[in-house]
């Protein structure tokens, strides 16, 4: 597979001397003050501080990060980029700017745009440097064909072009012997196969969490057994499926997470992904009809939440992706059940992930880097991102852990505004982000 910065500008001769930050880097087992010399794309050393001398030249640019935590760059597996099709509500520009400034430096992008991302020709339409992406963009490819859940994809064609997965995110694979050819195919690739874990028979015209909030309001509730039951039933054959590799996609559920739990104790090849907004808010947190609370999975009960919450601390999940889904205002500002689902969320994510895992649970900060860099990496076999040992990709995420600040929606870079945490007070600035060794956001 190429880079998806192939088309970009030579980065030979570009040097960048990150001094006197704290480097956290989960996957070299690094949480120590550290220097971090970038050259050529690369990483070219990692030392003490002080301590690096060659290939430091007076026309290196420096980055004072006194204070500050060093992390390899942020790796989201899930985001709506909208292109093609869809430009009225993000673009690959606007999208991946938004990443930047929430201190991203890899987006993985869902195929569910207009047209469906099926054919090696999208695929390689997303990865032209005309689409003004300032962050990698990898490129997930539809599981079948326009997503309509009934004839595989050229999964091989569009593995070679570039994809890094395959799912009909949006949509489940409902049929068993769609999802079992699916995985026996993706084994043999060794291709992931993302799951939407729900099964729309149980949800239709659902708007919201089944419990006590969506009785009071009177709207149709999914249950969460409409999301376990996929799971489990795709845990089971990825158990009986040699090499097959099933990513759940947002994880809501307790009982999904038991099924999940179990595969992994199995040695399936199974991992999972949760949201911010759903380690974050429960169906209780939604305001009267608000639509910036519509999402799906939707909001779930609060035990529900102490359960991801314990996997998260426990090393159970894999990573955190933010499921970005950007709506045009027009497609939120009505009937709560009518409104379409999905909120942004590439530039609250890491401060989510510190004011409510480390300040709050106190999960060790340590952990959180793991679930935004080398845990994403593992997931999608990223490889040379993740960590920023000698030789990797010189994508870089650097933040202050302490710095409270007020997150503004109409200041944000996507061009959606539909976020439930407009207004809210939150601890962990994102101060710069590194792409390929060139600074790409600084705040």
């Amino acid at each position: 597979m190429t880079s998806p910065g192939k088309n970009r500008p030579s980065l030979l001769g570009t040097t960048l001397l990150i001094k006197a930050g704290h480097l956290i880097d989960p996957a070299a087992r690094i949480d120590a003050p550290m220097d971090v010399l970038l050259k050529d794309g690369r990483v070219a050393e990692v030392a003490s501080p002080n301590k690096i001398k060659g290939g430091v030249d007076e026309k290196a640019e420096k980055f004072d990060a006194r204070g500050l935590i060093v992390a390899p760059g942020l790796i989201d597996l899930h985001v709506h980029l909208r292109e093609p099709g869809q430009a009225y509500k993000e673009t690959i520009a606007t999208g991946t700017a938004a990443a930047a400034a929430g201190g991203f430096t890899s987006v993985c992008t869902m195929p569910n745009t207009v047209p469906v991302v099926d054919s090696v020709e999208w695929i390689e339409w997303l990865r032209q440097p005309e689409r003004g992406a300032v962050v990698n963009v990898f490129a997930i490819a539809a599981a079948t064909r326009s997503s309509k859940g009934a004839t595989l994809t050229d999964f091989r064609a569009l593995h070679t072009a570039g994809a890094i997965a395959v799912t009909d995110d949006g949509k489940p694979i409902l049929e068993d012997s769609i999802m079992r050819e699916a995985l026996v195919l993706g084994g043999e690739l060794n291709f992931p196969v993302v799951q939407h874990a729900e099964n729309t028979r149980m949800t239709e015209n659902c708007s919201m969490h089944a419990g006590a909030r969506s009785f009071r309001l009177g709207l149709r509730g999914m249950t969460a057994a409409a999301e376990a039951s996929i799971v489990e039933r795709d845990v089971q054959l990825a158990m009986h499926i040699p090499n097959a590799r099933l990513h759940v996609a947002h994880l809501s559920t307790a009982d999904a997470l038991k099924s999940v739990r179990r595969g992994k104790r199995a040695k399936a090849r199974v991992t999972f992904e949760v949201t911010p907004h759903h380690f974050t808010l429960t169906d209780e947190d939604m305001r009267d009809y608000d639509s910036n609370y519509k999402m799906n999975p939707p909001l779930r009960s609060a035990s529900d939440r102490e359960a991801i919450l314990a996997a998260l601390a426990d090393g159970t999940v894999d990573a955190i992706a933010t499921d970005h889904a950007p709506h045009a205002a027009h497609e939120k500002e009505m009937e709560f059940e009518r409104a379409a689902f999905g909120i942004t969320g590439l530039e609250t994510a890491l401060a989510l992930a510190i004011t409510r895992l480390h300040r709050e649970k106190r999960i060790p900060l340590a952990r959180i880097v793991e679930l935004f860099t080398a845990g994403p990496a593992r997931c999608f076999d990223l490889r040379g991102r993740g960590s920023l040992v000698r030789g990797s990709v010189a994508d870089v995420t650097v933040f202050d852990p302490k710095k409270k600040w007020t997150f503004d929606a109409a200041k944000s870079r996507s061009k959606s505004k539909n976020t439930p945490f407009d207004g809210w007070q939150l601890t962990g600035k994102v101060v710069a982000t590194v792409v390929g060794g060139r600074i790409v956001y600084s705040g």
